[in-house]
C-alpha cells in the first residue's frame, strides 16, 4: 500500500524569544537569550532562580474575553498557537470536512500550575474562591479539547503526556494518522505553562535545573563541559500537517515534508537516561527506517540538547550508535540556550524551527557552547551559525521516564 505523504503548511509558536513564526526566527538570528531571573513569583527559596518567560502574550489577541476567562495559561497557549498556525496555513476550516481534521497537542504537566494557584485560593478563602473550571482544566487533554471545541473539529483528539517528548510524539502520531488515511489535516504540537512555585520547586529539588543565577543568559549551555542543568521555560508550538494532495489542491504554502518518526522507551529510570543510549538510538533508527533513509542522508541534527550532564552525553552516544561514522560529520546544534526548555512544548517548537531552516537556509549554532565536553564528541555548530542549504533534518526529543522520540523532516521537492 502506498503511504500518503504529509507536509507542514502552517506554524504557530509562542516562545520566550518571539510569538509567531516570524518573530521566532528573528529571535534565533538575534541570538539574545530570554533567560532571566523569574518575575512570576519569588524564586529565592529554591536553588535555581531563573527561567525563560513569555512576554507580551495577550490571550485577547486570539480569543474572545469570555473564552479567555475560562481557560488557564496552558490552554490559552494551546488555542492561541493553533490560531496562529491556522492563519499561517491560510486554512479555512469552513471549507473542510471536520471529521477528517484532528487535534494532537502534547503536554508534560497540562494545567498543574493552574491547579497550584487554585489550591492556594482554597486554603486562603475556601472552596467558593476556587474556579469552577478547575476540574476541566487540570488534565493534559484540556488544551487539545478546547482547540477542538473552538474550531468545531470532530476528528481524533489526543493529548500525549510523555514529559519533554510530548510535543514531538504528538506530531509523530499525527503524521502517521494522516499517512494511514484516517485524517487529511492535523493540528499537532505541544504546550506548557509550568512556571509556578510548586512545579518549579519540584524540579529544583531533584537538581535538574541550572543554578547559574548570576549569569542567566548563559546558564543553558548544551554539550558544554561546565553545563549544570536545564532552564525551565513556557510556550507552545503548533504545526498544521496536511496530506500532500490536499495541500496542493488548495495551493497551500509548504514549509517541509515529514518523512519519519520513531518512538521508544528506556525502561530504566525516571530521571536518568539509559547509560548506553541504546533505546534513544533505536528511536532514531526507527525514524530512519520509517523514512527509508540511511544515516548518511541526514544533513543536520536538531538535538534535544537539554544542557543536563547526563542527557547531553547520552544523546551524543545515541547519535553515534544510530548514525555510525556520520555522527562525527553531520552538523549538530541545540537552541535551548535562547528559549529554554518548555518541557512538553519544546519538541514542537524545535520542529517548527527545523521547518523554518528549510525556508531560510541557515543553521543555528549551539548557543552558549564555549568549552566542549569531550564526552559529547559531535560536530556541534558554534559561533553565529552559518548559511547553507540542507535537505534532511533529524530532530530529537527525550523525556522523563526514558521516553525517546525522533522526527525526520525533509525539504519539499514536489
Amino acid at each position: 500500500m502506498n503511504r500518503r505523504r504529509v507536509v507542514i503548511t502552517g506554524l504557530g509558536v509562542i516562545t520566550p524569544i518571539g510569538i509567531g513564526q516570524e518573530q521566532l526566527w528573528a529571535g534565533l538570528r538575534r541570538g539574545k537569550s530570554a533567560v532571566r531571573r523569574i518575575t512570576r513569583f519569588d524564586p529565592s527559596p529554591f536553588a535555581s532562580h531563573i527561567a525563560a518567560e513569555v512576554d507580551g502574550f495577550d490571550p485577547l489577541d486570539y480569543m474572545e474575553p469570555r473564552r479567555a476567562r475560562r481557560l488557564d495559561r496552558f490552554s490559552q497557549f494551546s488555542l492561541a498557537a493553533s490560531h496562529l498556525a491556522l492563519a499561517d496555513a491560510h486554512l479555512d476550516l469552513e471549507r473542510e470536512d471536520r471529521n477528517r481534521v484532528g487535534v494532537y497537542i502534547g503536554s508534560a504537566l497540562g494545567g498543574v500550575a493552574f491547579a497550584e494557584e487554585q489550591h492556594r485560593l482554597y486554603l486562603e478563602r475556601g472552596l467558593h474562591a476556587v474556579s469552577p473550571q478547575l476540574a476541566l482544566l487540570v488534565f493534559s487533554g484540556a488544551g487539545s479539547a478546547n482547540v477542538a471545541m473552538a474550531f468545531g473539529i470532530t476528528g481524533p483528539n489526543m493529548a500525549p503526556a510523555n514529559s519533554c517528548a510530548a510535543g514531538a510524539i504528538a506530531i509523530g502520531e499525527a503524521f502517521h494518522c494522516i499517512q494511514r488515511g484516517t485524517t487529511d489535516i492535523m493540528i499537532a504540537g505541544g504546550a506548557e505553562a509550568p512556571l509556578s512555585p510548586l512545579v518549579f520547586g519540584s524540579f529544583s529539588m531533584i537538581r535538574a535545573m541550572s543554578t547559574r543565577n548570576d549569569t542567566p543568559e548563559t546558564a543553558c549551555r548544551p554539550f558544554d563541559r561546565t553545563r549544570d542543568g536545564f532552564v525551565m521555560a513556557e510556550g507552545a508550538g503548533i504545526l498544521i500537517l496536511e496530506e500532500l494532495e490536499h495541500a496542493l489542491r488548495r495551493n497551500a504554502g509548504i514549509y517541509a515534508e515529514i518523512i519519519g518518526y520513531g518512538h521508544t522507551n528506556d525502561a530504566y529510570h525516571m530521571t536518568a537516561p539509559r547509560p548506553d543510549g541504546a533505546q534513544s538510538a533505536r528511536a532514531i533508527t526507527l525514524a530512519l527506517q520509517d523514512a527509508c533513509l540511511s544515516p548518511a542522508a541526514i544533513d543536520y541534527v536538531n538535538a534535544h540538547a537539554s544542557s543536563t550532564p547526563l542527557n547531553d552525553r547520552t544523546e551524543a552516544l545515541a547519535l553515534h550508535h544510530a548514525l555510525g561514522p556520520h555522527a562525527q560529520i553531520v552538523p549538530v546544534s541545540g537552541t535551548k540556550g535562547l528559549h529554554g526548555h518548555c518541557l512538553g512544548g519544546t519538541g514542537a517548537i524545535e520542529a517548527a524551527i527545523c521547518a523554518l531552516i528549510f525556508q531560510h537556509n541557515f543553521l543555528p549554532p549551539t548557543y552558549n557552547l564555549r568549552d566542549r565536553d569531550r564526552a559529547c564528541d559531535l560536530n556541534c555548530l558554534t559561533g553565529s551559525g552559518y548559511e547553507t542549504t540542507v535537505h534532511t533534518i533529524l530532530s530529537n526529543s527525550f523525556g522523563f521516564g526514558g521516553i525517546n522520540a525522533a522526527l525526520i523532516l525533509q525539504r519539499f521537492n514536489g
